[in-house]
């Protein structure tokens, strides 16, 4: 019986350790670094960057000069997923994060998102615009270097109210890594290429 209480209380210690070990800010440098993975290797120096401070809030790291934005990888959610997209997607994404923060789940921001944009208060670009995904396994992440091994790559792009029948994409893949045409004819239709 000693011992089960003895294994018991080690891996609840090991598992409090492991949820912790996860939630830990990373460096600004090291988040920076991550984040601009998916980018060409031109783009990455003047993308813009948000993070997560020691609050664990996502905030600005640096500014940018060039049309991409990027997101350092949650801290609070298993495996690294990062990603970068074209500035004229902001407002789209911003109003995302906000409506997360207040605690709407994935149906109410598009319902959301998706009344504003009809309304003319949530401006979408008029012209394609470009995401940069790159993802992997928590254990193929080196955090004091900020790389990844073994990531891969998915790629969206954003073609608000594009169809079918405007794009001659179908509406569902028919093979590994074929462009295929998600939410068809709504705010958000995008191009989902990968994962690669």
């Amino acid at each position: 019986m000693r011992n089960i209480i003895t294994i018991c209380l080690g891996l609840i210690t090991w598992i409090g350790y492991a949820q912790s070990d996860k939630s830990k800010i990373l460096s600004k440098e090291v988040q920076i670094k991550t984040a601009v993975l998916p980018l060409p290797d031109g783009e990455k120096e003047g993308a813009m960057v948000y993070g997560y401070n020691e609050e664990g809030s996502l905030v600005v790291f640096r500014e940018g000069t060039n049309n991409m934005v990027c997101l350092a990888d949650d801290p609070t959610k298993e495996g690294i997923s990062v990603s970068c997209y074209s500035k004229a997607l902001e407002p789209f994404m911003a109003r995302g994060r906000e409506l997360s923060a207040e605690g709407a789940d994935f149906k109410e921001k598009m319902e959301t998102r998706g009344k504003e944009v009809a309304e003319g208060k949530l401006k979408m670009p008029e012209a394609p615009s470009m995401t940069y995904i790159y993802y992997g396994k928590d254990e193929d992440y080196n955090k004091s270097t900020g790389e990844l091994a073994n990531g891969k790559f998915r790629y969206v792009i954003y073609i608000p109210f594009a169809t079918t029948k405007s794009t001659g994409l179908p509406d569902k893949p028919h093979a590994p890594g074929m462009p295929w045409l998600m939410d068809p004819g709504t705010h958000r239709a995008h191009i989902m290429v990968g994962p690669f």
